[in-house]
């Protein structure tokens, strides 16, 4: 498996990029965000590579930094999300903005991407919610909430839970009252992407 390529860009074009390594040439689909950092043709360049192997191609994944590289590996471990959707998630939000979105259970930023819609933008916040949470270190992408009281994580949760459902478009006095309802009912420590998934389902009736 190809992990890193060093060589010197020859040609760029919308979402990919050629880099000759010693005289051969290595085609490399990337996002928006990595492209814009490459440097103009002829210089040099590092590239962190994903490889996907399919039957009829080899095809080549590249990253500036190791924070998107790991990002694109979670984003197409979804059902339903190949390298190119992941790639145009990459394009759509910044780093940042993907570690709010998934902090907040924001689906609506996730659908600001073009083919996804409100189901996918669904599964991919519940699919993922907890592994980038654990993943995304302090020192990587996802900074997590210093430890705190349970009183004051409860009233936290509630809070990031009605952000979210009042940037869905929800009423913050329906959603309060369906928030409450079922964090009594899974008690205090309950997680806050699964107080909005049911949030949610409640709302959706």
């Amino acid at each position: 498996m190809i992990a890193s390529l060093s060589g010197f860009i020859i040609y760029r074009d919308t979402g990919s990029c050629v880099v000759d390594v010693n005289g051969v040439g290595y085609l490399v689909a990337t996002s928006s965000r990595t492209l814009a950092t490459l440097p103009s043709p002829p210089e040099k360049t590092n590239l962190l590579i994903e490889t996907i192997v399919r039957e009829d191609a080899i095809l080549l994944y590249g990253f500036i930094e190791n924070n998107e590289r790991e990002w694109f590996r979670q984003l197409t471990s979804v059902q339903g999300v190949g390298a190119k959707m992941a790639l145009s998630i990459l394009s759509t939000l910044t780093l940042n903005e993907l570690e709010t979105t998934f902090t907040l259970s924001d689906k609506t930023s996730l659908m600001r991407t073009p083919g996804i819609g409100n189901r996918l933008a669904l599964r991919i916040l519940t699919e993922l919610r907890d592994k980038v949470s654990k993943i995304f270190r302090k020192d990587n992408i996802i900074n997590l909430p210093p430890t705190i009281s349970s009183n004051d994580k409860n009233n936290r949760t509630e809070t990031d839970a009605l952000i979210a459902l009042t940037g869905l478009g929800f009423q913050r006095l329906e959603a309060s009252r369906i928030v409450r309802r079922i964090m009594h009912a899974l008690g205090p420590e309950a997680p806050l992407d699964i107080v909005i998934r049911d949030s949610l389902k409640e709302l959706d009736k």
